[in-house]
């Protein structure tokens, strides 16, 4: 799939290269589309959903506390 997002990217970009403004622009628009489908695409888990819990950081050490034990 990412073959054809990059495939799309590069006639965008040849389109736009030789004067088809747009044309290409309107290539550069389906790339976008197709790119945020396949992150989507990447991103899903069964189990999760679309969350992305590896990456959640409302548990991690905070390096400065707001209050201090004095």
């Amino acid at each position: 799939m990412m073959f054809v997002v990059f495939g799309v990217l590069a006639l965008a970009l040849v389109v736009g290269w030789f004067g088809n403004r747009k044309f290409s622009l309107l290539l550069l628009l389906v790339f976008f589309i197709l790119a945020v489908k396949v992150f989507l695409w990447e991103i899903y888990s069964p189990d999760y959903g679309y969350r992305m819990p590896w990456i959640q950081v409302n548990n991690a050490f905070n390096e400065y506390p707001t209050s201090s034990a004095v």
